[in-house]
Formats: C-alpha cells, structure tokens, sequence
C-alpha cells in the first residue's frame, strides 16, 4: 500500500532512494513517507491435538479457514486484543499463553503489510458461537489441516505449532470448558 500525495500539501509523491529504501517522497516539500506494518494478532486453541479455526465469511479469502484473530485497535494491548478478537470471532474466552511468533504478511489486494503477534491460549469461559464475520467454525487435526488456509502467516504459525509437539492449551481447572472438539 502506498500514498499518492503528500500528507503534509497534497502534491503528488514521487518514489525514491531513501534510507537504502524506495519510498514515496514529496517534490514540494521534501517529506517522507514511511510506511508501516499493520500489528494484527492470532490466537491458536488446540485441545485433543485438534486446532480451532474460523471458516471466513467475508473477503480476502472468503471460505477459507483462518486463526481466529485480526486488526489490533489503537493503544490496545495485544493480549487484550487476542482476547477481544476471539470473543468476537468464537463467543470463547480465553487466557494467552504465550506468545507462539511474529510472523510478516500483506493483508488483501492493497498489500497492506502486516506483522502477525500469534498466541498460544486456553480457554476459560464462553460458547463456542461463530461470530458474524464467520461462516462457521471446526476443530482440525494438527496432522491433517486444511489446504485452503488464509493467510501465508497462518501456515508458519501452524508449522511452528507442529514443530513444538502441538502443544495442548489447558484451563484453570485442568480441562477446557469450551465443548470438547469433533471428530
């Protein structure tokens, strides 16, 4: 993604070298235009060696499956905003565990550039409901994911999930109280 005319006068931009990067700079007033990743966040659950994702209801990627997660909002904490993202997408409530990676990626047909903050959670309260950006909702096997996976960051992140054994979320109380995942 990129700006057209300045921030500052409006006069359109130009590309150039700056900083060992192409970037737009205005010939009227010299300003430079960074550009920015976008921080985004996933959250992975896996309970029985199954993982929960989201069957998307919107585009990019309208019917594929997707780590429950997205935008963060301005000044909001990342955990918050994992939490915050599953409520909305689940009806889950969950705890982050720890944070599985950071994963670069482009977002939709501008190429928005994002940096992806994946949690590993557990859950501990809500019904499993998808949210109305969702089609639906399953538990898959780590051993056998779907091929139509969203995003290229999601399937790093269910790699580094894999390499690490696909470590089970746990609850409080030693068991989930989300329903236990389907066959």
């Amino acid at each position: 993604m990129s700006v057209r005319y300045c921030p500052e006068c409006g006069t359109a931009v130009e590309r150039r070298l700056v900083h060992d990067r192409e970037r737009p700079v205005c010939a009227a007033c010299g300003f430079i235009h960074y550009e920015h990743s976008r921080p985004c966040v996933g959250v992975l659950v896996v309970e029985q060696g199954k993982v929960l994702l989201v069957e998307r209801a919107v585009e990019p990627f309208l019917g594929y499956w997707d780590v429950p997660g997205g935008f963060l909002e301005a000044g909001e904490h990342p955990a918050a905003g994992a939490a915050r993202e599953m409520r909305e997408e689940t009806g889950l409530e969950i705890e982050p565990t720890e944070v599985l990676g950071l994963f670069m990626d482009v977002y939709g047909d501008q190429g928005i550039a994002t940096l992806n903050i994946c949690y590993l959670a557990r859950v501990i309260g809500g019904e499993l409901r998808a949210g109305d950006d969702a089609a639906g909702l399953r538990w898959h096997p780590l051993d056998r994911l779907p091929n139509n996976i969203a995003f290229n960051w999601e399937r790093g992140a269910m790699e580094e999930l894999k390499r690490r054994g696909g470590e089970e979320s746990k609850s409080r109380g030693g068991r989930s109280r989300a329903p236990s995942p389907e066959p």
